[in-house]
């Protein structure tokens, strides 16, 4: 996070004062709000592979197998061009972020959400006018390369701007919003399977809407006061950040660590990619992979999004597929308003210690 506030300050993020106001909840509400479209995606793609009117269209021969199944349809969904279909929205977010990090120091936060926004705005738009599987693999794409700059940009957009005091509650929210997505799509999902032959085309157009509300919402607020510095405009920044502290805030010394952590990382730019594989930072640099990594080993992100699949493959019907869907949602916003709320009151490693436990016991008895 080129820039922040805390970088200089590792004793603790410093109290500059201030309430908390109203335009700082706006603006990092509207920036969270680029969580919807990664978590309506999330639903919408598994729900959607499992309606009859989407595999007729573009995957009969899989229909046809699933059809013949006389209990259940486990190992029968290893079609490549569905695995093509879900996988080429993850593959080109890779190349989203990869781009998005080298691009957003340039450009700010603020353009590249606007960017991804609207990327996830038209390939939802070419998704739902899909006509062979080849404009819908494209679509994938354009949504996989819109996630890929909104999700890289948003969380450092919430770290800068939110006050130190509330930092871990307003960064928490893009998980939320990532998980109320979640909890949409399934929602349209149990309802648009109802619709013979275009309900799939309703529920994969229906992601516009997140989408347009990210691009507006990224068009209406205003870019961090680090990202403002860091491209040499320091009026704005200081009137940004003035805007979000409340106008009888004093800012200096706020401002003033903001300047000096954008100095301090523009003298250690250079070189830092070999800096890095140093011995003293070798622990910041394992636990760093390490956390995203396992996290995703643990299968929660492909359980999330093959979760329709994964019930129907153990016996449920359609509908209680979808509604066990439903109900993992719910259960994931719980979780995440829960460690939001204490977040900063009890710490990041407590609560890397809780979820470590809960994952590990829940899969056992999967296992």
């Amino acid at each position: 996070m080129a820039g922040g506030v805390f970088l200089l300050n590792g004793a603790g993020a410093p109290d500059y004062g201030g309430a908390l106001t109203v335009p700082v909840v706006v603006t990092c509400l509207m920036a969270a709000s680029g969580g919807l479209i990664f978590g309506y995606d999330i639903g919408i793609s598994g729900g959607v592979s499992e309606m009859e009117s989407f595999l007729k269209k573009f995957f009969p021969g899989l229909l046809k197998t699933t059809r013949r199944a006389s209990k259940d349809v486990y190992c029968m969904y290893n079609d490549q061009a569905l695995t093509a279909f879900t996988s080429s929205l993850y593959a080109f977010g890779m190349v989203g972020t990869l781009v998005a990090s080298r691009v957003t120091r340039r450009v700010g936060r603020k353009t590249i959400m606007v960017i991804g926004g609207s990327m996830f705005l038209v390939g939802s738009l070419v998704n739902a006018a899909a006509a062979n599987l080849a404009m819908l693999i494209v679509g994938r794409m354009l949504l996989g390369l819109g996630l890929g700059f909104s999700g890289q940009a948003t969380p450092v957009y919430l770290a800068e701007m939110s006050p130190p005091r509330w930092r871990g509650g307003f960064i928490s929210a893009f998980p939320l919003f990532i998980s109320v997505g979640y909890l949409v799509a399934n929602l349209i999902n149990y309802g648009t399977s109802r619709i013979p032959e275009w309900g799939w085309r309703l529920s994969l157009g229906l992601a516009a809407v997140p989408a347009a509300v990210m691009v507006l919402g990224a068009v209406l607020i205003t870019d961090t006061p680090s990202s403002l510095v860091l491209r040499g405009k320091h009026d704005h920044a200081r009137a940004a950040l003035q805007r979000v502290r409340g106008k009888g805030v004093d800012v200096d010394a706020e401002f003033s660590d903001i300047l000096a952590a954008v100095e301090h990382d523009r003298r250690n730019q250079e070189g830092a990619f070999r800096r890095i594989l140093r011995r003293e930072y070798r622990p910041y640099l394992v636990m760093a992979v390490a956390f995203p990594v396992f996290l995703n080993l643990t299968g929660v992100t492909v359980s999330a999004f093959f979760s329709p699949i994964l019930f129907r493959t153990i016996g449920f019907g359609s509908d209680a597929a979808l509604m066990g869907a439903i109900i993992l949602g719910l259960m994931n916003i719980g979780g995440i308003i829960a460690s939001g709320v204490a977040m900063d009151r009890y710490g990041r490693k407590l609560l890397f210690a809780i979820g470590g436990a809960l994952m590990f016991t829940c899969q056992a008895c999967n296992a």
